[in-house]
Formats: structure tokens, sequence, C-alpha cells
């Protein structure tokens, strides 16, 4: 599943052909994908201005001339495509051909700046909702939602205190939408292991019993932040389902240190230990024993 550097990525694919432009029409080729579109969907669109578009972990947000918003969310297998003048827009050099299953293609948005956004999802494991502005932080998406690991309101003395006394391991504890938004199990492996840490420790000792922050807590904080814009920059990601909005896929998967890295030496300087794999709560975990502890 798409994780914050994939979703940003796809905001910022996005924001050029539909940041300021109006909805001239709206296809809704199904009624549903994981869950029912909103009754009347496409006429709550038709004839709205974009006024910007956001992100709030791993959800896309679309602020409406309406007062509404616009919740998307890629799940396993969704993605956006950007069209002009009948062509997949591609800008930069890593260019990967898009799939030719329109089949897959359930909503589709025509922008008055001449864009067409197509909305493929084969799986239809993603989803769009409508909600007021003035209620999105309510809605029952957001409102138990951690801080964004990027913004202000995330540093060691938030991570600590959300983090102390807790029983789970460091890693379920980053994974808990509710603890810090948008990450995943990609980049919560390499963030642990820019760290040091291991995922198997237990997430209060990166707190006090106060809840204060000791060392690990300043050094995860700063690895989590690291990786998210290294990754952002790179345009994310790409194992099975993501590509970018012009079709290409993000390079960040040639930066792993030790994700999908099993049986590999470490490349921490200095260490000889190799890549293991174990799962934790039904999911893979990569990480290095003899430098992660």
């Amino acid at each position: 599943m798409p994780e914050l550097p994939e979703v940003e990525t796809v905001r910022r694919g996005l924001e050029p052909a539909m940041d300021g432009a109006r909805f001239t029409k709206v296809e809704a080729r199904r009624p549903d994908l994981r869950w029912p579109l909103p009754q009347g969907f496409a006429g709550h669109l038709e004839g709205k201005t974009v006024r910007g578009l956001g992100r709030r972990g791993k959800y896309l947000l679309l602020d409406l001339s309406s007062g509404d918003v616009l919740i998307m969310h890629l799940g396993m297998s969704g993605s956006f495509h950007v069209f002009e003048g009948g062509k997949e827009k591609n800008t930069t050099r890593y260019h990967h051909e898009r799939e030719k299953h329109a089949t897959h293609d359930h909503v589709v948005f025509h922008m008055s700046g001449g864009a067409i956004v197509t909305y493929n999802d084969p799986r239809r494991f993603g989803f769009m909702k409508l909600t007021p502005r003035d209620k999105l932080d309510e809605h029952p998406l957001m409102k138990a939602m951690g801080p964004e690991p990027l913004g202000n309101a995330f540093d060691a003395a938030a991570l600590a205190m959300a983090c102390k006394g807790k029983k789970t391991s460091l890693k379920a504890a980053l994974l808990d939408q509710k603890i810090v938004a948008g990450l995943g199990n990609i980049y919560v492996c390499e963030a642990l292991h820019r760290s040091h840490l291991s995922p198997k420790r237990m997430a209060s000792t990166i707190a006090s019993k106060s809840g204060a922050p000791n060392e690990h807590t300043e050094k995860l904080v700063e690895a989590i932040r690291a990786v998210l814009k290294d990754a952002i920059e790179a345009g994310g990601s790409s194992l099975r389902d993501h590509k970018r909005t012009d079709g290409e896929l993000g390079m960040f998967q040639h930066n792993f240190r030790v994700y999908d890295q099993e049986g590999k030496p470490c490349v921490t300087r200095g260490c000889k230990g190799t890549v293991k794999r174990i799962v934790q709560t039904g999911r893979s975990t990569f990480y290095c024993p003899t430098c992660q502890k």
C-alpha cells in the first residue's frame, strides 16, 4: 500500500492539472470502489473548482469551492494518471509505459484547463468520500490520526509521550496511525535501521516513565524525517502497483538499506552483520540484528 512519500508524490503530480481548475465533467464509471461512491458524486463535483490539494497521512485531500473536501485513498493498487492533448504527461527520463487496462479507469475527472485525470484501480481497494471542510477534523478517518511526521507537531517530545508505557514493539507502535500519520512497513524498517534501533525493542524504551524523550527518540525522529524526505525526492518507491501521475516509477526502492534486502550485508559503515527478515504482527520486518539494538 502506498505510504506517505508515494501519496505526497501523487499530490504533487496532480497539483498542476487540478489546482485552480474546475471540474467540467466527472465520469463515475461504476457506483463503488472499496465503498460506494457518495450519492450524486458526479453532480457534487461538476462545476466546482479545486481550491487546493493537500495530504493527511496516506489520504489525498481536494479542497473544493463548494465548501466540501474530497478525501481520496489509493488503496492497494490505485493510481492517478494525468493526460493532456490525449497523451499521458511525462516530464522526466524514467518513463514507464502505462498499462493498457482502461476497464480499470473507474473515475475520470475532466478539468477546465484541458487535463483529464483518471483514477485506475484494478483491485478497487481505494475510495473517495466527500465531507464538509469544517467537519474534516471530526471525520472518522481523520479524528484519531497522529501528527504529520514532517510537520512541526512531530518531535521527540511528542513521540516519546505517545510511546510512554507502551508494551508493543517499536515497529508496531510506529505503524500505528494514531501515533504518527503516514508511516508504513517500508519506511518504518528504513527509519529504524538509520537510527540503529531494533524493531523488536519495546516502544516504551524510547521514553522515560514520565514520557520524556531520550537519545533514542531524538535519533528516531531525525531518521524518520530524513528517510521520508529522501523518498519524496526520489518520487517514492515502486514495488508492485505504485506509479506516479505521469506513468513513471518512483526510484527510492534502489536506495533501500534493509527493506527487502534479506541475506545481504548491512550497509552501515563498520558493521559486519547481515540483513534478516522476521515476521511481526503478520508483516515482514527487515533489520540488521548486529547494529540495531
